[in-house]
């Protein structure tokens, strides 16, 4: 394919010529650049997005390297100009482009992709400002693995462990982005209302300061059709996951030290070493002696939900012992683990469930008792306590449950300020609509169109004898830990996530 330009305006650096089906000329990309004739348009277009604070160093070098490959002008380091400035920019001038005529910039819109290389926060960031956009026809985005926890990358197909920088990887991952089909999801708004405290705040308290995944959780204007007199009103949203409770606590305490102490929080390995340590310090494996029983999800919080559009709320029973709740849209948490896994026939028949599809408009909802509760999910077969599916969740806390509580979305946690003085505190799930991503082979994520996913397993036995659904049960189930027959580590899950 010949992407050369009439002249060295526009032309990728010189070690990337014979990555030309990648490359964006500058006047695409700069709407003060002076345009030039191509003699085809790439035929697979990349926008580069990088923070270059995750991944300790490999941010900073992964940069590099795309530069050194790509025209400098596509690869964008987060940490210096937001997204949404780019791909505003970016779209603003392909459309004067077309109204001159230009039949590239046609084909490059029509064939663009974007990469987005960080943690679930960074890469939740591009989605919403895709999501906000609006596009009639949005660019597919493909993830790199770059943070902790990496459950977006990890749900398509694109790994979880940080990736290496040189140029020979960085190809390889430009290549498998060029082969990549695009898979549609679901994305969730989250909104939260309370009225105006007589004393004390109510704003979220996030780890020094806000973070990426909350870029929309704020405080919405005066002009807002959201916005209620006599109310504080947040509002924001996800892709991955919600959760409450002593989840959310652990991961806060983490991010929290990460900015106090940044040296200390250098690689992969570390931070998950680091994450399991906080795990244990909190309680979370001893919740039970550790964890103040005011805090347990149904002494906290009534939860309702509407299982399908246009249907009637409805009271979910909490079980008294469960800490903390996840409503969850990808088939990864906490480093891969699957806390919903296959429902076994007898469950889709009694209960109304189904296995966990990305695109089907319907959120899962499991609870946790305890970190030994989530080691379940390394069992095979292993799940949470599968509480219900549902097209919007509403949790409505009871007054004076609680002077705080702690919450997350896509692994970016707060903590959230409870009024004393008052009971209508309400934060409501709902979904709102779908962006695309870019799915790569092994994606452990599913389409409820596609024929060969899963409606139940047609063996449902082995569900049945290791769901941990009734206390009796779990207790068993505790018991059982360390038996080689019942309690195996998967290979592709990585024991440092036990936390």
């Amino acid at each position: 394919m010949d992407g050369h330009t009439n002249g060295t305006n526009g032309s990728c650096s010189k070690p990337c010529e014979p990555l030309t089906d990648y490359c964006i000329p500058d006047y695409i990309l700069n709407p003060d650049s002076e345009q030039v004739l191509l003699d085809q348009a790439p035929c697979c277009p990349v926008v580069v997005f990088i923070n270059s604070r995750s991944g300790g160093q490999l941010g900073s070098s992964l940069i590099k390297t795309y530069r050194e490959l790509l025209n400098k002008a596509q690869v964008f380091d987060l940490s210096e100009e937001a997204p949404e400035k780019v791909l505003h920019r970016l779209y603003c001038n392909f459309e004067k482009l077309k109204s001159n005529g230009d039949p590239i910039a046609f084909q490059i819109q029509s064939n663009l992709r974007l990469i987005v290389a960080g943690g679930d926060g960074t890469a939740s960031w591009l989605l919403g400002v895709v999501s906000d956009l609006k596009l009639s026809h949005p660019p597919p985005i493909a993830t790199v693995p770059l943070g902790t926890g990496n459950n977006l990358p990890f749900s398509f197909g694109w790994g979880k462990k940080n990736p290496t920088t040189d140029q020979e990887a960085v190809k390889s991952f430009l290549g498998q982005v060029k082969k990549a089909r695009e898979m549609n999801i679901d994305s969730w708004h989250i909104i939260m209302r309370m009225r105006a405290p007589q004393e004390g705040p109510c704003e979220p308290i996030a780890p020094l300061e806000l973070p990426h995944s909350l870029h929309a959780f704020h405080r919405v204007s005066g002009s807002d059709s959201l916005n209620m007199e006599g109310y504080h009103t947040y509002r924001g949203g996800f892709w991955n996951y919600f959760s409450m409770g002593m989840d959310a606590q652990v991961s806060y305490e983490f991010h929290s030290e990460r900015k106090r102490n940044p040296e200390k929080f250098k690689n992969q390995l570390t931070n998950q070493s680091t994450y399991a340590k906080l795990g244990l310090k909190q309680g979370w494996f001893a919740a039970s002696l550790t964890h103040p029983s005011s805090r347990n999800i149904a002494q906290l919080a009534k939860v309702r939900i509407m299982k399908r559009p246009g249907g009637q709320w409805e009271e979910l029973k909490i079980p008294r012992s469960i800490r903390s709740i996840v409503c969850l849209n990808l088939p990864s948490f906490s480093g891969g683990l699957n806390p919903w896994g296959t429902p076994g026939t007898r469950k889709v028949q009694d209960r109304d469930l189904t296995a966990p599809f990305v695109d089907d408009g319907l959120i899962e909802v499991v609870g946790f008792r305890d970190a030994w509760h989530g080691l379940v999910l390394l069992a095979p077969n292993g799940h949470g306590t599968r509480l219900a599916q549902a097209h919007r969740i509403r949790f409505e806390f009871h007054k004076g449950a609680a002077e705080h509580t702690f919450m997350r979305i896509d692994g970016e946690p707060w903590k959230q300020p409870l009024p004393k003085d008052d009971d209508t505190v309400v934060v409501e799930i709902s979904h709102l609509r779908q962006v695309t991503m870019l799915a790569s082979d092994p994606c452990k994520s599913k389409s409820v169109n596609d024929p060969s996913s899963p409606m139940c397993r047609s063996n449902h036995d082995d569900d049945e004898r290791n769901s941990l659904e009734d206390e009796d049960e779990w207790e068993e189930g505790r018991k059982k830990f360390g038996a080689a027959d019942t309690f195996k580590f998967p290979e592709e899950v990585d024991i440092a996530h036990l936390s």
